[in-house]
């Protein structure tokens, strides 16, 4: 599972290993934080250099993960769990060294937490949205979008389908269905590039994104694809009925659902007014 965590405002990417129940951070990320490099791909580079010289290896306490860059494609970046983190901080002066250990800290105790307790996840990201300004109504959608993704990516995983390249497929299938655009184009529509995708759903696109995955997870059920190729045609299945939705309401209203506003933009004009 990717996320992204925020240490003082800033982006860390992040992946949970469900096997080894840790996370690990992009090391380029934790750089950047640290020191405010400009280039913090050589920064790391070079002190990766410096160590090996000293007979040490930073290489073999790092593992390469595909995370999302910032053009949106993946990319093999050096991640290291928060014990390799712990022996990369001690080769990098930086005042925010110490604060960033408690955060990492933090972060893996949050995180057990919530496997013990799903209701301190959904309360943290409830916090979470408010704090960001966004409208409760919309948060009760964004949190109930949230179960419903992961009700069908639990279906997928009973079918013996895999994370990543085959779960995207399948997203992009079902948001193509009923939108009309690939998650890509969604996100150029938007204006957005790291920004996550269902963050800037007005409150109808995320009912009928809604709508799309719960009939694409029901369907499931009810004709047990026996394969990836099956699952694809019961994802175009599922956006369909949303598709279905969506176009009687623009019928209905004259107005399109899929539009460039974002929540993005909703959020930066109401601080600008403010």
């Amino acid at each position: 599972m990717s996320d992204i965590k925020l240490f003082e405002n800033n982006k860390v990417r992040s992946h949970w290993d469900q096997k080894e129940e840790q996370w690990y951070f992009s090391v380029i990320d934790v750089v950047q934080v640290l020191t405010d490099s400009l280039d913090p791909k050589d920064y790391w580079y070079r002190m990766k250099k410096r160590e090996k010289l000293s007979g040490i290896e930073l290489s073999t306490i790092c593992r390469q993960l595909k995370m999302e860059a910032a053009d949106g494609k993946k990319y093999a970046t050096d991640c290291s769990n928060t014990e390799g983190l712990l022996r990369i901080i001690q080769s990098i002066p930086s005042p925010k060294a110490e604060p960033f250990k408690l955060w990492l800290a933090k972060v893996g105790s949050e995180r057990l937490d919530e496997m013990q307790d799903p209701e301190i996840g959904i309360d943290r990201a409830l916090q979470h949205y408010l704090q960001l300004g966004y409208s409760e109504n919309w948060i009760n959608q964004r949190l109930k979008s949230i179960e419903i993704r992961k009700e069908l990516t639990d279906e997928w995983k009973s079918k013996g389908l895999k994370e990543g390249t085959q779960f995207a497929i399948l997203t992009d299938i079902i948001t193509k269905a009923w939108s009309e655009k690939t998650t890509k184009e969604y996100k150029i529509l938007k204006g957005l590039k790291k920004e996550n995708l269902r963050d800037n759903m007005s409150n109808t696109e995320l009912i009928l994104n809604m709508l799309a995955e719960a009939s694409t997870k029901d369907i499931s059920q009810a004709v047990n694809p026996k394969d990836f190729k099956e699952s694809q045609k019961v994802a175009q299945q599922g956006g369909n009925v949303a598709k279905v939705a969506l176009k009687e309401l623009e019928a209905k209203t004259g107005k399109k659902v899929v539009t460039s506003i974002s929540a993005k933009t909703l959020l930066e004009n109401k601080k600008k007014n403010e």
